[in-house]
């Protein structure tokens, strides 16, 4: 068997493992913490059921992607999760151990707490226990518990469907010189697109830009090559037209829209001409009317508060006002990528 099958059979089935690993564990939180049966508030579903069998093919489909890509390419096979079972063991033992937290909270709809925990420097919109977590953005706990949460939610798939932005990127660059090009992760969170951004572009300056000191931290520890600034997407440290590029990963869906337009506005002006944004977000409701229903169920059952309007808002028009134009855009499972350049 030749190196680059032995290496595609290998990514298969470490995509495979990982996806039984914390699918079980997203089922194992879900039976004991007892969520799911009725959504906080008694709210009311309308869109049409999924047509059976539909999400497991567009998930099977993000897999897909994420090696063709690798195939193709444009970014190594990405290692997602801690390489050793004792470390994915107690990542699943703390997830499920907090999920009964995060259940009560949800059944008294307590997205609030963090409010009264984090300092009041931060914006009050941030200022959430958005899904409901344990500490919201401001723990190390949190920090720590992130990666392991968002992939039992979307059972392992969530590493596929962000690199669908990362496949973008390094499509319009495979034929540039990205030697000492900084490029920005926005909202870089607990690192894990910072991480692949430094497996893919190893010769580039990364930033990581987040709000919180827990989550950068863990950031750092993922991608310790990246620099770590703690700023808001909505003021951005840096001169004009002075960064390559951009990656902004799930982060739109919790802003309110003042503080999407004042984002958009900032990576336009930070962006250089030439300049390109890798843009991945939750799908919206026009998308893929099929998957209309999980969308409207998400802020239903998660603290979500600024996800319905993101849903069905016109994010081409916005950056389009702002002089960024699409190059690219491409889909997997339930997340939206898209590519916009800064014209030269």
């Amino acid at each position: 068997m030749s190196p680059f099958n032995s290496d595609r059979r290998r990514q298969r089935l470490g995509a495979a493992g990982k996806a039984v690993w914390w699918g079980a564990a997203g089922l194992a939180a879900r039976t004991l913490a007892r969520s799911g049966r009725t959504a906080p508030g008694g709210a009311k579903l309308n869109a049409d059921p999924v047509p059976p069998g539909f999400v497991r093919k567009a998930w099977l489909e993000a897999f897909e992607k994420d090696r063709s890509a690798v195939a193709s390419g444009l970014y190594p096979a990405m290692d997602d999760e801690p390489p050793d079972l004792a470390a994915m063991l107690d990542r699943t033992i703390d997830l499920i151990a907090d999920a009964r937290a995060v259940e009560a909270r949800r059944a008294r709809e307590g997205g609030q707490e963090a409010r009264a925990e984090a300092p009041s420097s931060f914006p009050a919109y941030y200022r959430q226990n958005f899904h409901f977590q344990t500490g919201g953005w401001f723990t190390e706990a949190s920090a720590r518990r992130y990666e392991a949460q968002v992939e039992a939610l979307f059972s392992g798939a969530a590493g596929a469907m962000r690199r669908t932005a990362l496949a973008l990127l390094a499509g319009a660059w495979r034929d540039r010189d990205h030697r000492g090009a900084r490029i920005a992760d926005i909202a870089c969170g607990s690192g894990a697109f910072l991480g692949n951004l430094a497996r893919a572009f190893p010769r580039t300056q990364l930033i990581g830009i987040d709000l919180s000191p827990a989550y950068l931290a863990e950031a750092g520890r993922r991608a310790p090559t990246a620099q770590p600034i703690q700023a808001s997407a909505e003021r951005l440290p840096f001169a004009d037209s002075s960064l390559e590029a951009i990656a902004c990963i799930y982060l739109f869906h919790e802003l309110p829209p003042k503080a999407r337009a004042a984002a958009a506005a900032e990576f336009a002006r930070v962006l250089r001409p030439g300049g390109l944004l890798a843009f991945a977000d939750s799908l919206q409701m026009a998308d893929e009317p099929r998957l209309a229903r999980l969308l409207e169920a998400f802020p239903a059952y998660f603290h979500e508060p600024y996800y319905a309007s993101f849903t069905v808002m016109d994010l081409g028009g916005l950056f389009a006002g702002l002089g960024l134009r699409r190059v690219g855009e491409e889909r997997a499972f339930l997340t939206k990528a898209l590519l916009f350049e800064k014209p030269v």
